[in-house]
């Protein structure tokens, strides 16, 4: 069989593998923002390629920050839930183990934010602007308090559902 050349640039396609589109995530800037950017909402500020808090710059151009939008749009990118006779009768610990972790991420990092904790009559559900913050409450519940944890991760929704049970 005589091998074929291709021209420059040229790449054969193969049709027996499905192609992965690249992630889209609406919530995050499409293109690069002027620095500094403020965001009027929260004050967080874009400055040096990421989301921080910093002080009001002057003369700063203004546009919602990702986790602002998400809490606007009521859209959360983490759910964490949380069931089991466990946590109902140390729900209140739990939760403040949840909010202390959740403050100390939003100082560290702007984006990484509560949305809301809605109780159930056997649980809680806790929505999250970012993916990681979930992820931690997940890790920081396991450490604490053992029982069953699961991530559940869709790449196509940049979504995470962690599910912990004791």
């Amino acid at each position: 069989m005589a091998h074929q050349t291709h021209p420059p640039g040229f790449h054969l396609v193969r049709r027996d593998r499905l192609l992965q589109e690249a992630q889209q995530d609406s919530y995050k800037n499409k293109g690069k923002l002027s620095e500094p950017t403020l965001c009027p909402e929260c004050g967080a500020v874009f400055h040096a390629g990421h989301w921080q808090w910093l002080d009001k710059p002057a003369k700063a151009h203004e546009t919602f920050c990702p986790a602002c939008s998400r809490i606007r749009d009521k859209f959360p990118a983490g759910y964490v839930s949380l069931t089991g006779d466990f946590f109902v009768a140390h729900e209140q610990e739990i939760m403040q183990l949840i909010q202390n972790h959740a403050a100390k991420e939003k100082s560290q990092h702007a984006l990484q934010r509560l949305m809301d904790i809605v109780k159930l009559p056997v649980g809680a559900v806790v929505t999250t602007t970012d993916i990681h913050l979930a992820r931690g409450i997940g890790d920081a519940l396991h450490h604490a308090y053992q029982g069953e944890l699961e991530f559940h991760y869709n790449p196509g929704e940049n979504l995470l559902r962690v599910n912990w049970t004791r």
